[in-house]
């Protein structure tokens, strides 16, 4: 099973389109944003995703209700934990909100701080796919995350 990982898209529409883009073309079989949506208009492109997809609130989302109705309910408060795959996944905006020593899977994705990263802390595999929108580091980015040995492919938009 294959999973798409984006976050801090920031209303960016044309690199929200290019990350559904590539989703679609690599037949993830579903998609987590790591927060930071910022409106709903921006919601638009995931409609497009050919696989369900969830997502977390980030710091930055203002119109928490609109997102959520728009989304049909698939963003929510972090931590989410989700299984997939037969792996654990927990999905948060700041990673320093998650107790990372007491936190029980096998992938925890994250956003923030807008750099791509990819570490293993604490027996987990830690992922932040970057900012979609490319603004504050110049460099638009997401990723596809195997599950079935975790190996992860940073994708520029």
């Amino acid at each position: 099973m294959q999973i798409g990982l984006m976050a801090d898209s920031h209303d960016h529409l044309p690199r929200i389109d290019r990350a559904v883009e590539v989703f679609n073309r690599r037949r993830v079989d579903f998609v987590i944003h790591g927060g930071d949506f910022i409106a709903p208009f921006a919601l638009a492109p995931l409609e497009r995703l050919q696989c369900d997809w969830a997502g977390v609130f980030g710091n930055n989302d203002g119109e928490r209700a609109g997102l959520q109705q728009r989304s049909r309910g698939r963003i929510a408060a972090g931590p989410l934990r989700l299984q997939k795959g037969g792996r654990r996944l927990t999905v948060i905006h700041i990673l320093e909100e998650l107790d990372l020593e007491r936190e029980q899977a096998d992938l925890v994705i994250f956003g923030h701080t807008h750099k791509a990263e990819v570490r293993h802390e604490h027996s987990m595999l830690l992922v932040n796919p970057g900012e979609t929108y490319g603004w504050l580091h110049g460099r638009a980015t997401a990723a596809v995350v195997d599950l079935a040995n975790l190996g992860v492919e940073l994708v520029d938009l």
